[in-house]
C-alpha cells in the first residue's frame, strides 16, 4: 500500500528533516509540502492525501485551524516543538504526536503506526467526534478560513456582523460581502466567544456590538435591527441573552 502524505510546517530545515525521512521509506509518496496553513487547507483539499505530517504553531492558521477547515480528513501526525497540545492532539484523533528536534527512530515508530492506522478504516462516528474536538481546549476562534475565487483568505471573526445556517453550512454577513463556510451552526457557535456572539434563533448567530436596538413584540420574541439596517427575529427560547441587554 502506497501512503500519499504531506508535510506542512513553516520552518524550511523541518520540512527539509521529514523530507529526508520519509525518503527511506519507499512506500510513502510525498505529494507536497506546504510551508503555512493556508496553502495547507488548499493543498490537502485538493490532493485528498491519505496522511499530514503537521506542525502545530503557524502564522495564520495553526495546525489544529488546518483540520478544522480542510473539508477532506486525513490521518495525522503532529510533528511539533511543543508538548502543550498533546491532549489536544490525541483527543483528535491524531495517530501520533512527534516532538522536535525529530529522532529518526521515532519517526519510524509514528509511521509504522500510522499505516496501521490506515489499515483500518474510520468510522464515520470517530470522524464527527475528531471534528468535535477540534474546537475542545482551544481558545475562542479570532479567524476563519473560507474559499473564496479559488482561493483560501482569512475572514477576521470581529468583521462578521451576523451568521446565517444553510444546512451544514454558514453564510458570514460581513458588511459589504459575505462567505461560505463548511461547518454547521452549533459546530461554528461552540468556537465563537460568548461574550461577543448570541444565538438569536435556531439559525441565526450575531455579533452583539453589531446590533443598532431591539424591539420587544409578542410572546417574549424580539425584532433585531443590525446597523447594517438589517432587520433579524430572535425567538424567545434564544433571546434570554438578549433581554439581559435591555437591563
Amino acid at each position: 500500500m502506497t501512503v500519499r502524505l504531506i508535510i506542512v510546517d513553516d520552518e524550511p530545515l523541518a520540512r527539509e528533516r521529514m523530507r529526508d525521512l520519509v525518503a527511506h521509506h519507499p512506500d510513502l509518496e510525498l505529494v507536497a509540502e506546504c510551508g503555512d496553513g493556508v496553502a495547507a487547507v488548499a493543498a490537502i483539499d485538493r490532493l485528498a492525501p491519505d496522511a499530514v505530517l503537521l506542525d502545530v504553531q503557524m502564522p495564520g492558521l495553526d495546525g489544529f485551524d488546518v483540520l478544522a477547515a480542510a473539508e477532506h480528513a486525513p490521518a495525522v501526525v503532529f510533528v511539533t516543538a511543543y508538548d502543550e497540545h498533546a491532549l489536544r492532539a490525541f483527543d483528535a484523533h491524531a495517530v501520533d504526536y512527534v516532538l522536535k528536534p525529530i529522532d529518526a527512530q521515532r519517526f519510524d515508530l509514528a509511521l509504522v503506526r500510522l499505516r496501521e492506522r490506515l489499515a483500518v478504516p474510520v468510522p464515520a462516528s470517530d470522524a464527527r467526534a475528531r471534528a468535535a474536538a477540534l474546537g475542545r481546549y482551544r481558545g475562542w476562534t479570532t479567524r476563519l478560513a473560507v474559499r473564496a475565487e479559488g482561493r483560501i483568505e482569512l475572514v477576521a471573526v470581529a468583521d462578521v456582523h451576523w451568521i446565517e445556517a444553510a444546512g451544514n453550512y454558514v453564510c458570514l454577513k460581513l458588511a459589504a460581502t459575505e462567505h461560505i463556510l463548511r461547518e454547521t451552526l452549533k459546530s461554528l457557535e461552540a468556537r465563537l466567544d460568548p461574550a461577543a456572539f448570541a444565538r438569536i434563533h435556531r439559525g441565526v448567530i450575531v455579533q452583539i456590538d453589531r446590533i443598532r436596538h431591539l424591539e420587544p413584540i409578542a410572546h417574549g420574541d424580539y425584532l433585531v435591527t443590525m446597523r447594517d439596517g438589517r432587520t433579524l427575529y430572535a425567538t424567545r427560547s434564544f433571546s434570554q441573552r438578549l433581554r439581559h441587554l435591555l437591563r
